[in-house]
């Protein structure tokens, strides 16, 4: 029997993290395969979840991977964008708040997310924003029900209209870096001169 109800014993958190996307603007390589500091970009994320909840049930949407040890899963079909992908993920989540997070974040860390969990707690999430504001989809942590009641209904293919309209607490970062990404190879070699 699937089980879909939060397990009250259970972890607090889940993390869902999108690993699968074509890294066009990378020339197509495996981007959460890149290594930043001796790791590659998705144990580096998924390190900083497990550092902050160390019994957080990682769901990772991509190609299954010797590490780290996550729960792997795909959407249907592979590479149909981040919402097929979320819903994907989500469907194997248990926990009441679940983090959304890209696979190519090398500096968030454990603060990072334990912010993002107190921003989420009065509303139905909390998202990074930013300098100039723009919410980050992929590092936000939201009430998982929440979520599944927003994903019911939408038919659209973008985060922003999909979590625009629930109006998530906009949280702007300690530290900048905890919300770049590594979308080209110039950004990646931001990310390594930093490590």
């Amino acid at each position: 029997m699937h089980r879909t109800d939060p397990d009250p014993h259970g972890p607090v958190l889940a993390a869902v993290v999108l690993a699968g996307g074509a890294a066009r603007r990378m020339g197509g390589a495996d981007k959460p395969g890149l290594v930043v500091g001796g790791h590659t970009l998705l144990e580096r994320v998924v390190a900083a979840v497990r550092t902050h909840r160390p019994d957080t049930h990682v769901v990772v949407v991509g190609p299954e991977r010797p590490s780290p040890a996550a729960e792997y899963v795909r959407e249907d079909p592979p590479g149909g964008g981040p919402v097929p992908a979320l819903r994907a993920g989500l469907a194997r989540v248990h926990a009441p708040y679940t983090a959304l997070l890209a696979a190519d974040l090398p500096h968030l860390g454990a603060a990072d997310l334990a912010a993002l969990e107190r921003a989420a707690a009065p509303g139905p999430g909390a998202v990074y924003a930013d300098t100039v504001g723009h919410p980050q989809w992929l590092t936000g942590l939201w009430h998982t029900d929440a979520l599944r009641t927003a994903l019911r209904s939408y038919e659209g293919a973008s985060l922003r209209g999909l979590f625009g309209p629930m109006e998530p607490r906009r949280v702007r970062p300690a530290d900048d870096r905890a919300v770049t990404d590594c979308d080209t190879p110039e950004e990646l070699d931001r990310a390594r001169n930093r490590w």
